[in-house]
């Protein structure tokens, strides 16, 4: 392709973003052919032994987990409109390490107080990315208000639906993963984390 006689090239431009991206879809195309085996070893969170490897795998496996087609693209659609401009202003290191430590959170939780059932999908992260979105702008002294109005709405939208509704979704899991995207963000504006 070109424009005015340049050369425009796809830049892979948000790495662990995207790569996220690849492996929730390889992921969910192994579900599939395996008939949810590999989600149920690996990409589900469940009471299981502490003394089994793999229940250590799932407390970071469980978010790239997806229940069918219709959930992975809601959860992918909202990281990849998100999750690539913070990217850019964090750095992947850092967004990686959000990944990695809303997945631990959210995975211990749903493993603590919600033994029988099974956790999988990438809300979590969402909820952490977005609610991480909502900080950039701060600044010494000041709360934005966007990060006041994102809060009040999205967890407290997840509260109602735990309170009133009965359905399959993990809300204190997207309330988990908003307060861990919260908190890492106001930590990396405090300590200047590096981009890299």
């Amino acid at each position: 392709m070109s424009s005015n006689g340049r050369k425009v090239r796809v830049s892979f431009n948000a790495p662990v973003i995207l790569g996220f991206t690849i492996l929730c879809f390889v992921v969910l195309i192994l579900d599939q052919v395996t008939m949810k085996a590999t989600t149920n070893a690996l990409f589900s969170v469940y009471r299981s032994s502490l003394l089994s490897p793999l229940t250590y795998v799932r407390f970071f496996g469980h978010v790239l987990g997806h229940a069918g087609w219709e959930h992975f693209i809601g959860n992918i659609m909202l990281i990849l409109i998100v999750g690539p401009l913070l990217e850019e202003k964090y750095g992947s290191s850092n967004i990686l390490f959000v990944i990695l430590t809303t997945a631990l959170v959210t995975g211990v939780i749903h493993f603590i107080f919600f033994p029988g059932v099974r956790l999988l999908g990438a809300s979590g992260v969402v909820f952490a990315l977005i609610l991480l979105s909502s900080l950039t702008s701060i600044t010494e002294g000041k709360i934005p208000l966007t990060f006041i109005l994102v809060a009040v709405i999205y967890i407290g939208e997840q509260i109602y639906q735990g309170v009133f509704i009965k359905d399959n979704v993990s809300n204190l899991t997207h309330i988990a993963g908003g307060i861990t995207g919260s908190c890492l963000g106001y930590v990396m504006y405090k300590h200047k984390m590096n981009r890299y």
